[in-house]
């Protein structure tokens, strides 16, 4: 199995503008994000940005970077870019790991590249985890995924889904035994074929209702491989609060 890893970083952030380039340790995120993919198995490590400060920043930590346009509406559409200018094969595998997952374990990377090339059936790939806490099954923060019995995504959503219907008949209080409820991570590798398919796509009313565009996939008869983890992975910066829970948390 050979794949590459794409890293899209933005400087603009509603919640945290300039994050890719806050300090970790003596180096931006975006770089220590590079390096912990760097400890998988792909053959390619990229960074996708519009900005040039990003882009400085990589090249001065010998990071490869791909120069992309600002007007991208998803980082699927990002990516698309990537793989059309560095020419992949339609078979080709593209792991997207965000630039804000400074501690993002090799194994999952590994893991969702070997799923997509074990499924040929299936066009991307991603993970979830169990969910045991009734108060994250009701959370729509929390992205929820249905799977088929072969490990294929039937649906994604915000709602607390499958729905325990007698268990939950008068609240959700409590996680009924074998519930199969998990929660999505945001972990994704792609066919270079789909990427190159998917800005051309029609944007479906489950995606914009539930605000999930993995659904868009979904909609246009796409299939997603779904691999089981047992726990979470280590939570990304999205604010200045995750930012200083990172800072002491690192020895």
């Amino acid at each position: 199995m050979s794949f590459i890893v794409v890293i899209p970083a933005r400087y603009a952030s509603t919640r945290f503008p300039g994050k890719p380039l806050i300090d970790i340790a003596g180096k931006p995120m975006v770089v220590r994000v590079a390096e912990r993919a760097a400890l998988s198995t792909a053959t390619r490590i990229v960074v996708a940005t519009d900005d040039p400060r990003i882009a400085a920043a990589c090249a001065a930590n010998d990071v490869q970077i791909a120069m992309t346009r600002d007007d991208h509406p998803t980082g699927t559409d990002r990516l698309a870019e990537v793989a059309a200018k560095l020419g992949l094969d339609d078979d080709a595998i593209v792991v997207n790991v965000q630039g804000d997952e400074p501690l993002i374990p090799a194994f999952a990377i590994d893991r969702v590249a070997g799923l997509l090339a074990e499924k040929p059936q299936a066009s991307i790939a991603t993970l979830c985890h169990p969910i045991h806490d009734a108060a994250e099954a009701i959370n729509p923060n929390i992205v929820k995924c249905v799977l088929d019995e072969t490990g294929l995504a039937l649906y994604f959503s915000r709602a607390p889904i499958p729905y325990a219907r007698d268990a939950w008949a008068a609240s959700v209080h409590a996680m009924p035994p074998g519930l199969p409820l998990y929660r999505h991570i945001g972990l994704y590798a792609y066919r270079a074929s789909f990427l190159r398919t998917f800005p051309t796509l029609a944007v479906p009313a489950i995606e914009r209702f539930e605000s999930l565009e993995q659904l868009r996939a979904l909609a246009h008869g796409y299939r997603i491989a779904v691999g089981v983890v047992n726990e979470p992975l280590p939570p990304g910066v999205d604010t200045p609060e995750d930012y200083e829970r990172l800072l002491r948390a690192i020895p």
